[in-house]
């Protein structure tokens, strides 16, 4: 690996050439077998995280990963994905090819032992790869597991090598088909459907390569779906800094992003930031070009460095005086990334969502301490606009705190607390609770009366709260119908929060099917996903689906949820029924609500999960940000994905 610096910016870009890494030729012998592959069909979960839309789109990942570790090594430029009409996808890389040659221990080719054998690769000794994304060498012989059919076709040599599979088993023998020019792997498959739900989309897909893309400067990734004719060429030469920029396109930035990178030891430390007038952070990290969502050591030793280099430079502040700039305070507002390649990195699971070696702590914190300070230091004016929002976060935070001990002192109970008036439950057990989150005191009204008061309890919320997306932490605690959320939740807020202190296990939703009633909803999902995202990854925030329509003949009335049903229910009841139009939850009998809303035995409720981050984080951002251009951009691409409704 050669790290050169570039002369405008200042900031260290790793090329991948004639490198350290290419320590030992790839072949058959590099290929070490561990197991075999029984179990993968039978408990797909185990290696992919699941069976819907993210594990679908997972073997995809696991794939096209391969491929970048060719890339990490030095000898990889492109990589090509292909959605196919027919429900397969290709992959396709200019990689060194995956070893044909016989292994001596086995006897079978070296190509028949990575796809169909768990834990056989070339990645367990650090011979063929120094780092890579494939750790546990699963990867290809999962997706073969997990398709109904995979063929690979390697060029290598100067020749075309194929094997094909069905649900993980050979079907013929690696054959050599001709002559080639070209060198690399070519991966077919199609995921097994009798195992996944949902179906493989671009869009999705797209996310993740960009991502790719983003981390491994000047690679070249082309995504393709030949069912709708897009095709999207990802690359990116500036890296990382080109990541932060593109993620801060719906911000306002207070200065230009700043990236800088170095190898101490075994660990390749990168990363670049930049601080916007926003008041949520977005920091992503990453090991190996892998998302690690639950972050790890690499993001504790960055986190703590950049509270250390702020104090440091802020420490001759008047207005500091015996007060510190917190960890939270350093946050707010900050975009970053952090990327780290490490040998032997220490994930949890096959999933990898944590990194967990000690020694990338103090490498990533020394790495991130030294080069911000002389950032700071060299650009006066950027740390001086950095410093008054820092000083601005952590007075507002002060503010913040004194507001969270007012609420702490308050009785859950107390009319002045709650203002929209819960009518609680007589359930104690949170397993056994529900809090419905309505709109409106009319809405309230018909809920307090149509609902069991055993475990059901009603918040009524009067008006749309406040976007916390705009508002800094001091102003969401002033929010009068907020500190009721809070109080009715009983998790407390921020520092304090407790998930072993939610009341209720169930938090829905409800709104009305109208404009304001989706700005409404939109707006608690905000105010869920920046401030209590723990309960929706706990699986406790849900969406109710109250009916759009009554279809009524006689005495006879049934609920249509969409259009779709009320063409069925008209067809059913033939001439001369009538159809009612629920514009509000309030227009319905408390009767009619708990038939069709409240009653467990006849809703319908969505849970709200988080597939994305990165992807909710932009959504959030552009959709309930400062910034009118992106969100009116987003508005004209997405127009015609949204259904009429009749408002």
């Amino acid at each position: 690996m050669q790290s050169v610096a570039n002369q405008k910016s200042g900031e260290r870009i790793t090329r991948y050439k004639d490198v350290d890494y290419m320590v030992e030729e790839y072949g058959a012998e590099t290929i070490k077998v561990l197991e075999g592959l029984e179990g993968v069909r039978k408990r797909p979960a185990m290696y992919i995280g699941d069976t819907s839309k993210r594990g679908l789109h997972h073997l995809v990942y696991e794939v096209v990963d391969n491929s970048i570790d060719e890339a990490l090594a030095g000898y990889c430029k492109n990589v090509e994905v292909v959605l196919t009409k027919g429900g397969s996808v290709m992959v396709r890389d200019d990689g060194r090819g995956i070893p044909v040659g016989k292994h001596s221990k086995t006897g079978k080719s070296a190509l028949e032992l990575v796809t169909t054998v768990l834990h056989a690769g070339g990645k367990f000794e650090k011979k063929a790869y120094q780092v890579s994304g494939g750790l546990h060498g699963v990867g290809l012989s999962v997706v073969n597991a997990l398709s109904e059919w995979m063929e690979v076709e390697v060029h290598l040599g100067g020749k075309k090598h194929q094997q094909k599979y069905e649900r993980g088993k050979a079907v013929t023998p690696v054959e050599v088909l001709g002559d080639t020019d070209y060198r690399g792997t070519i991966v077919r498959f199609k995921p097994d459907m009798t195992i996944f739900t949902g179906e493989l989309d671009f869009s999705y897909l797209r996310e993740r390569l960009r991502e790719l893309a983003f981390l491994n400067a000047g690679i070249r990734i082309v995504l393709a779906d030949e069912g709708s004719g897009q095709k999207e060429e990802l690359r990116y030469e500036g890296g990382i800094k080109s990541f932060v920029e593109y993620m801060n396109r719906s911000r306002k930035p207070l200065h230009a992003p700043f990236g800088y990178g170095k190898k101490v030891d075994d660990v390749d430390v990168e990363y670049s930031l930049q601080y916007t007038e926003n008041f949520t952070p977005v920091v992503h990290s990453f090991v190996n070009n892998i998302n690690t969502v639950e972050g790890g050591t690499h993001l504790v030793g960055f986190k703590t460095a950049l509270t250390r280099a702020i104090n440091e430079y802020m420490k001759d502040n008047k207005a500091l005086k015996e007060r510190k700039i917190s960890g939270d305070d350093v946050l707010e507002g900050l975009t970053a990334i952090v990327s780290v390649k490490v040998m032997e990195p220490q994930f949890e699971g096959q999933t990898k969502t944590k990194l967990g070696n000690a020694e990338v702590r103090g490498i990533t914190s020394s790495v991130v301490y030294e080069s911000l300070m002389q950032f700071l230091n060299e650009n006066p004016a950027e740390a001086k606009r950095i410093g008054e929002k820092m000083l601005n976060a952590m007075r507002a935070r002060e503010a913040a705190q004194k507001a969270k001990e007012l609420i702490r002192r308050k009785s859950v109970f107390e009319s002045s607390v709650l203002p929209g008036k819960l009518a609680d439950c007589i359930e104690r057990n949170p397993a056994n609770a529900e809090l419905f989150i309505v709109e409106g005191d009319s809405a309230g009204g018909s809920g307090k009366q149509g609902r069991d008061r055993q475990t059901q309890a009603i918040l009524p919320l009067r008006g749309k709260i406040l976007n916390v997306e705009k508002a800094q932490i001091n102003r969401v605690l002033r929010s009068e119908e907020i500190k009721a959320l809070i109080t009715s939740l009983g998790t407390g807020f921020g520092e304090d929060f407790d998930l072993e202190k939610l009341r209720y296990h169930k938090i829905v939703i409800m709104t009305d099917a109208d404009v304001d009633g989706s700005h409404i909803r939109t707006l608690l999902l905000t105010l869920f996903y920046r401030h209590f995202r723990s309960i929706i990854e706990g699986g406790y925030l849900y969406i109710a689906q109250p009916p759009l329509y009554q279809v009524r003949k006689g005495r006879a009335a049934e609920y249509a949820y969409d259009d779709a049903q009320l063409g069925e229910l008209m067809g059913k009841f033939g001439e001369n029924a009538t159809i009612q139009r629920y514009k509000g939850l309030g227009e319905m009998n408390p009767g009619q609500l708990w038939d069709t809303t409240l009653n467990p035995e006849n809703r319908t409720l969505k849970r709200v999960s988080v597939q994305d981050a990165m992807r909710a984080d932009e959504l959030f951002t552009t959709l309930m940000g400062d910034a009118v251009e992106p969100r009116r951009k987003f508005i004209e691409d997405h127009a015609r994905e949204v259904e009429n409704l009749d408002i």
